[in-house]
């Protein structure tokens, strides 16, 4: 039997080769209509497929719950020539390969070493979550808040995923039950341009960055890394060891700017730059961290042009993509007393509609690997995301994870899977997303109020994130009175040492530098809004001014 949205792994059928069908054609093989995928269809497919059944290891993929759709578009590039060395000579896991053959009926396993659940000494696992829409502590109080994952729901309850499967070992892709779930998300709300697009679980952005630097980036070529001037400071820490330098491009208020990208990559000199070419770009499109900037559509476009232009492989690290707000309104900022949210009744298509394209969304060549995560977006400590890329890209990825991380938690996957899938399902996770879009939007208004509140002007000035979780104070230092005797980064020092002596945490600027051996173009700070209450950040930013104020001596 084919698996396809649901079903059964007990025999996998291909899809139908498509690499060649005509995108604009109405209809596919069969007499199907090449329709984008929608809430309700993700429904009528399941319906339709029955219970998905996938045991401990079972194998699974994205082609397995992709909608017909998907395969109405022409195949991805294939990415050989830009591979590393390690990367092309992985083998697949022999031991993961032989639990291929567990999907034969009536074989009895002398094979894998895969203990028995009967010895596993947790027989449930419970927790208490909000419901949509309110999603707040008194629905936590319902019946069916409490969620509780047996070890046998599988044989005892006719469920989908229980202890059994999720705390034995698996494939490094991730368990079928939240491979199939990350797979109908993708295509619902980013309906990549190409065939054949798989996912694969990660244990976060962080953790799938660095495998992806293991696929694509080699010492021995003397390969280097192009990203934004400024840029998250984890990634800059996980290019250095590995060997591989970094250039940055300049940015502005919307982020990397393609003049930049360009200019750089066309006049790259090998011999001063002391590294080959660049091949891949890494960027985070919405939210950047720290600069809080978020690509336009044109933006993202421009850059994705250029890169195909140059041959560049793109990095897409999107963790703050859900956290798009409306612009910011002084006179009615969010964060004032009984200020309501006109966005927070949207209905989900609203809510997809209003999205910015990610860079995955037009990339027709599939030269993006995007990273989502569901740390910015749920709980951090689930160290679980997913990666979307060509077949190509993710089978060399799952190679790598195979012999190394071997994918996410089983306590993650089974609790992610009773949250999203047989809990809140696809659209109770988007209605969670808009309401966290709302506490953002609360939360970065009521910084950007006390900025305006406490802040020298002449001195200080930033511009309103329109998504994600940071603030990226620019100080002007040419006006400093010790301009001449100290240098930019010295006066950056003075101030964070007189913020940490009154009491608050400013990020330096310079710690996001991506070329540490270039002095920066701007003095800046990095503030956030993610945990600190309204009052504290009043306090924090009335110190950081006060700082910032003693530094200039004004």
């Amino acid at each position: 039997m084919s698996l396809t949205n649901g079903g059964t792994v007990d025999g996998v059928v291909p899809p139908p080769n498509l690499a060649h069908h005509d995108r604009s054609s109405a209809d596919g093989p069969d007499g199907w209509a090449p329709e984008p995928l929608t809430l309700a269809g993700i429904a009528a497919r399941r319906a339709k497929a029955g219970k998905l059944i996938a045991g401990t290891a079972a194998y699974s993929d994205s082609d397995m719950f992709k909608s017909p759709q998907a395969y109405s578009q022409r195949k991805a590039r294939r990415w050989d020539h830009l591979l590393s060395p390690e990367a092309v000579a992985r083998k697949p896991c022999i031991l993961k390969q032989a639990a291929t053959y567990l999907k034969q009926p009536g074989i009895l396993s002398l094979g894998g070493g895969l203990p028995s659940s009967e010895n596993f000494p947790i027989e449930s696992l419970s927790l208490q979550v909000p419901h949509p829409p309110r999603f707040d502590k008194a629905s936590t109080k319902t019946p069916s808040s409490s969620l509780t994952i047996g070890k046998h729901d599988i044989r005892d309850k006719d469920g989908v995923f229980d202890l059994s499967v999720a705390l034995n070992y698996s494939q490094s892709s991730g368990s079928a039950q939240m491979i199939r779930w990350v797979t109908e998300h993708t295509e619902l709300v980013f309906r990549p341009p190409y065939a054949d697009w798989r996912c694969a679980l990660s244990v976060g952005s962080t953790g799938a960055l660095d495998s992806a630097l293991r696929l694509f980036c080699d010492r021995n070529r003397r390969d280097a890394i192009i990203t934004d001037e400024y840029t998250f400071s984890t990634a800059l820490e996980s290019f250095d060891p590995l060997g591989i330098k970094v250039f940055g491009v300049l940015v502005d208020e919307e982020g990397l700017l393609p003049g930049s990208l360009d200019e750089i990559l066309s006049n790259w000199d090998e011999g001063v730059r002391g590294a080959r070419k660049p091949t891949v770009l890494y960027t985070v499109p919405s939210g950047e961290n720290p600069t809080g900037a978020t690509m336009g559509i044109q933006r993202r476009k421009d850059v994705y042009d250029i890169c195909s232009k140059h041959d560049v492989f793109i990095f897409e690290d999107d963790p703050y993509y859900y956290l798009q707000m409306p612009p910011y309104d002084k006179a009615n900022s969010a964060a004032r007393p009984g200020a309501v949210d006109a966005h927070a009744s949207q209905t989900t298509d609203e809510f997809l509609k209003s999205l910015i394209p990610t860079m995955l969304s037009i990339d027709v060549d599939g030269r993006v690997l995007r990273m989502d995560s569901f740390s910015k977006v749920l709980v951090p400590g689930s160290r679980m995301g997913w990666v979307t890329g060509s077949e190509q890209i993710i089978e060399r990825y799952t190679r790598y994870n195979e012999c190394s991380t071997q994918g996410p938690s089983g306590f993650s996957q089974a609790l992610m899977y009773k949250l999203l899938d047989e809990t809140w399902g696809h659209e109770g996770y988007l209605r969670w997303l808009i309401h966290l879009r709302s506490e953002y939007t609360q939360r970065r208004d009521a910084l950007l109020d006390a900025c305006e509140k406490h802040l020298p002007k002449d001195i200080v000035s930033w511009t309103p994130p329109a998504a994600g979780m940071f603030l990226w104070i620019h100080v002007d230092h040419t006006g400093h009175p010790n301009k001449g005797r100290k240098t930019m980064l010295e006066i950056e020092e003075e101030i964070f040492d007189s913020c940490i002596e009154r009491g608050v945490l400013a990020c330096r600027g310079s710690w996001f530098h991506a070329e540490k051996d270039v002095e920066p173009t701007g003095l800046f700070f990095r503030t956030t809004f993610a945990a600190a209450s309204q009052a504290e950040m009043d306090v924090a930013i009335q110190r950081f001014g006060q700082a910032v104020r003693a530094s200039f001596g004004v």
